[in-house]
This record gives structure tokens, sequence and C-alpha cells, in this order.
């Protein structure tokens, strides 16, 4: 499907068919992420929480993780431990 990119005030838009949004069971108003790879513009919804899984977190993460015990110190008030 062809579509023209139109101005919006400031900004350049696509208008996306319904049918498709339907397809892929997205709905007015959802959350997206876009972002370019390999030359194409690429858009994904986004998790609604918001929060990234673990792997995603750790993203370009270069460095040596050595797991390691950390001493919190004694009970304070009613913790049970």
């Amino acid at each position: 499907m062809t579509v023209n990119i139109q101005k919006w005030g400031n900004s350049q838009g696509i208008r996306i068919p319904k049918h498709m949004l339907d397809d892929l069971s997205w709905s007015e108003n959802e959350t997206v992420d876009i972002s370019i790879a390999d030359g194409k513009i690429v858009i994904e919804r986004t998790r609604p929480s918001g929060r990234k899984n673990i792997r995603e977190l750790f993203e370009g993460f270069k460095g040596k993780y050595e797991p390691s015990e950390f001493d919190w110190g004694g009970s304070e008030g009613r913790e049970v431990w």
C-alpha cells in the first residue's frame, strides 16, 4: 500500500489505515516505539507497563558481572528474616 508523507504542524506524518491497525490489534492512542533499522522505519508496540526486561536493561553492557553478597546490617524494626 502506498501512502503520502504529509506535513502536520512542524513535523511530517503518515496515516496508518485502520484495517492494518485492526490486523495488529492496535488501538487509537497506542504507545509505540519508532526506530530506524537497515534503512527502514520500524514501528513497534511498547509494553503497557513501560518496564524493560533484563536483556533490554543490560543491552550494550560490556563489563564483567560477578555476583557478590552485601551486608545490609541487622534488623532495625519488625522485619522477618
